[in-house]
């Protein structure tokens, strides 16, 4: 009977969570809208700007940069044994454009933005601070989730784009000058084989992470234990929902976008 209670008991917790929490996305979604055309949430937007983008960005340049590396070593060989040494960029600039770019900047920004806005808002919780906003009349989903969202949702596309480029440049040094690999059909091909589409498909990707992000970290500040170790707690849920919602959205996009492509375009293969 203790098993089976404690089961209950994890299980109703488990649907009210997802409950709450849905409702805490809907309302924020529902100030987004009129938000957009205030000058005050621009204004409130603009030091998040400064917290998501410019402190996020030299973690994801490393970042890019490494995995760009170890992608070009890690394919050279397999690729040359075949013959195809050559194509090589398409292999490691499509899989930085479409998969590992957008999961890259996500979870860098989910560990440097998502701890601290968590830690942010749940200190603002266990202190009262949002108790007071809710006594003077004012939402404070609408005057402190909705800028940190829209930061998250706007500027985590860039980061992708930054991490991209990392990846491809030192993919391209590893090709050409440790590999010798010309540098002229390196680039041809990738021209050759990268679409608009798959340049849409990361930017597509980079958006809901960014906003699954933003919207997680903000919840678990705005629903965290008291205390300093509720604090602690809410940033460390917060950053493994975002990892887990984010390898869960890349599945699923994936798989959409995939079948989409198929119906559009029919069947790309990488090697031409």
């Amino acid at each position: 009977m203790s098993f089976l209670a404690t089961v209950g008991y994890k299980s109703i917790h488990a649907t009210e969570s997802f409950g709450r929490f849905w409702t805490f996305a809907w309302t924020t979604l529902r100030f987004l809208g009129p938000g957009l055309f205030r000058y005050k949430t621009w204004r409130l937007v603009m030091p998040n700007f400064y917290e998501v983008g410019n402190r996020t960005l030299p973690v994801v340049l490393i970042t890019g940069m490494f995995v760009g590396l170890v992608l070009a070593i890690q394919s050279y060989d397999q690729l040359a044994a075949a013959g195809f040494e050559q194509r090589m960029g398409i292999l490691v600039n499509m899989t930085l454009v479409q998969e590992l770019g957008p999961v890259l900047a996500g979870v860098m920004l989910a560990g440097r933005v998502g701890g601290a806005l968590t830690a942010e808002l749940g200190t603002m919780n266990v202190t009262e601070q949002l108790d007071a906003l809710r006594a003077m009349g004012s939402d404070p989903i609408r005057h402190l989730v909705v800028p940190r969202f829209l930061a998250c949702l706007l500027l985590t596309p860039l980061l992708t784009v930054f991490a991209d480029l990392a990846g491809c440049l030192s993919g391209f040094f590893v090709a050409v000058e440790l590999k010798n690999v010309p540098s002229e059909p390196y680039w041809y091909f990738t021209k050759d084989a990268l679409e608009r589409w798959d340049l849409m498909v990361g930017f597509i990707k980079s958006v809901a992470f960014g906003g699954a992000i933003g919207m997680i970290a903000c919840y678990k500040g705005f629903h965290c234990r008291h205390g300093a170790s509720g604090v602690g707690r809410a940033c460390t849920e917060s950053f493994v929902a975002s990892f887990i919602a984010i390898l869960a959205i890349d599945f699923f996009l994936a798989t959409f976008l995939q079948g989409v492509y198929k119906a559009l375009y029919g069947f790309k293969s990488l090697v031409m």
